[in-house]
């Protein structure tokens, strides 16, 4: 069997019908305020209840729903304005953050570069100064009949610098060397200063390019007061290599 609509008196013909989903609409704003906002006398003109035999339903004109439906595109817009301008806000907040980011490992990275570059780099033992005896020079001051280093001219008391970076391995009396230093370069190599009138640093020490490790003299076998410098292939006498072509050969003008 078809239901057809009813027709006569149980039907109110008008061209301001609404749909019971835009009626739920209307219930929905009347219950957050939204219709309160709108003239109440044109609502109250403007609106009706419909009796169908079912349930009421309200229908409003087409001037109340266009306002209602303006104010909630006006929301709408307003929403999706505030969304995109707190993801602009974030957007540029994270842009700063990995610039701040960057920058700071930049200084970080050169930083690094220049402390390596720092403990790579060798200086004179002593500032200003000059040779006054050369390697393997012959002669009966020395026991192994030649030089096994070089001479520093040097007043008592002048600084001593540490040549690059290493670890002290000895210190003390070295015999014919007076008090000496020997350090255990950062490449594997060593280095030796001799007849010191004193010494400042201990074993087991690192020590820096340029670093005051004791002061010139003339202790032990000399015939005056100048700093004794060695290169060698180990801490030990007998293996010493030329300290003019290893300070060279570092960058060390000499």
């Amino acid at each position: 069997m078809a239901f057809t609509r009813a027709t006569g008196k149980h039907r109110r013909p008008t061209r301001m019908h609404r749909t019971t989903t835009r009626a739920a609409g209307v219930a929905a704003l009347a219950a957050t305020g939204v219709i309160g906002t709108l003239a109440a006398p044109a609502l109250a003109a403007d609106t009706a209840v419909e009796q169908t035999g079912l349930t009421p339903v309200i229908t409003i004109g087409n001037t109340i729903a266009d306002k209602i439906d303006a104010q909630a595109d006006a929301q709408k817009q307003a929403a999706e304005e505030a969304a995109l301008k707190k993801a602009a806000l974030e957007a540029a907040r994270e842009k700063a953050a990995a610039q701040a980011k960057q920058e700071r490992e930049a200084k970080e990275r050169a930083a690094r570069e220049a402390e390596r570059k720092r403990l790579n780099t060798f200086v004179a033992p002593i500032s200003d100064s000059y040779v006054s005896t050369g390697y393997k020079a012959s002669g009966s001051l020395w026991s192994s009949g030649s030089h096994t280093g070089i001479d520093f001219h040097a007043a008592s008391g002048t600084v001593v610098h540490a040549v690059g970076a290493g670890t002290v391995v000895q210190t003390g009396w070295g015999g014919a060397y007076g008090n000496q230093i020997v350090i255990k370069m950062n490449d594997g190599t060593y280095t030796q200063y001799g007849h010191l009138s004193s010494i400042g640093v201990s074993v087991g020490q690192t020590v820096t390019p340029g670093q005051q490790i004791g002061l010139s003299g003339a202790t032990g076998n000399t015939t005056g007061p100048h700093l004794h410098f060695e290169a060698r292939t180990t801490p030990e006498y007998g293996s010493d290599i030329d300290p003019v072509a290893y300070l060279r050969s570092h960058g060390v003008n000499v």
